[in-house]
């Protein structure tokens, strides 16, 4: 059994670092040396875990979207007003991006060298993510929670405003995540009018 869970681990290690190395120097500038040496490894040892720069960023990339995806759908499912709602899905962008800050910004940025098949598949997630996220505001505009407007002008200034997060945030900033949060709900929700 330890053999198996060291394994996991390792696994584990290599695609947290890889995803640090991905956001610093990107997919083009990062090799399986560069990461073996990360993780403390020889670059050939590292293909009993993983088995190539491609499955490490395919990885990465899954684990991300099908966060976001799983936890908006347990969202939308509730019974929760869709303003609530809403805040919900605020709260797990900010989450995401604080506590899996580089996974996140290579979900975002180096998708585009995932291989064409994955390429497709992720692009086709992002997507029904985006669709789903418009249902809620298009809801929340039927109910007269929120101003009726274009829908895919709210969603994409929404999701612009979170985006940002992942190269502003730092746990030394003078806002704590739950204060980051609240703030940004209130902007997204009422905007800064007195």
């Amino acid at each position: 059994m330890a053999p198996l869970r060291t394994k996991v681990n390792k696994r584990e290690l290599i695609l947290t670092e890889a995803s640090k190395l991905f956001k610093d120097r990107g997919f083009g500038g990062t090799g399986m040396r560069d990461i073996a040496e990360k993780v403390g490894m020889e670059a050939a040892s590292m293909y009993n875990h993983i088995k190539s720069k491609d499955e490490i960023l395919e990885l990465i990339c899954f684990k991300i979207a099908d966060a976001y995806t799983t936890q908006l759908s347990e969202i939308a499912d509730t019974e929760a007003s869709f303003q609530d709602k809403l805040k919900q899905i605020i709260k797990v962008h900010i989450d995401l991006m604080i506590h899996d800050a580089a996974a996140v910004s290579v979900a975002n940025n180096d998708w585009k060298y995932l291989r064409d098949e994955k390429k497709e598949e992720y692009k086709s997630i992002r997507k029904s993510y985006e669709r789903s996220f418009a249902f809620v505001l298009e809801e929340g505009m039927k109910t007269g929670e929120f101003k009726t407007m274009n829908v895919s002008v709210a969603l994409f200034t929404i999701l612009s405003s979170l985006r940002w997060i992942e190269l502003w945030y730092k746990p030394s900033r003078d806002i704590s995540a739950e204060e980051l949060e609240e703030e940004l709900s209130t902007i997204l929700l009422n905007g800064i009018n007195i």
